[in-house]
């Protein structure tokens, strides 16, 4: 079954991102996900397609430090990125994270998420290597050589 033609619309670039966001958190190898993600997010504040909102500081900082993420407008969706040394400056800190605020429920398979998000960035997946098939060892009994 062939998939439709993507849609490179800001809504649906969102969605792409909100689905990739949420299943990089679970995968075995989130590393291409968050690429895609922070790739897609990149393009869109350079096109002037999302917005920088301000900073939040970080649910989970890295060694127990305060550490602050820059919470971006993407269409009716939230996202957080790495922040900037600029970002310190030009963007208004706006505390902790708001519980009471959640992105809109995204119905998205993954494929497709990645599809667009392939699409629009033009990042290419590697293919995942097979680990190289080991050996068995060779059990011998004590004295003997080989």
């Amino acid at each position: 079954m062939p998939m439709k033609p993507v849609q490179l619309t800001v809504d649906n670039i969102a969605k792409a991102i909100f689905t990739v966001n949420r299943h990089a958190k679970t995968a075995l190898n989130p590393s291409f996900l968050y690429l895609l993600k922070k790739k897609a997010i990149e393009k869109l504040l350079e096109e002037g397609k999302a917005k920088k909102v301000g900073l939040h500081f970080s649910r989970n900082p890295r060694y127990s430090q305060q550490q602050s993420d820059v919470l971006v407008a993407v269409g009716d969706y939230y996202f957080h990125i790495p922040p900037t040394k600029q970002d310190f400056a030009a963007l208004p800190h706006l505390g902790s994270l708001n519980d009471s605020y959640r992105n809109p429920p995204a119905r998205m398979p993954l494929s497709e998420a990645k599809a667009i998000l392939i699409a629009y960035t033009g990042l290419k997946e590697k293919p995942e290597q097979k680990p190289k098939r080991l050996t068995r060892p060779v059990f011998k009994r004590l004295g003997d050589r080989y």
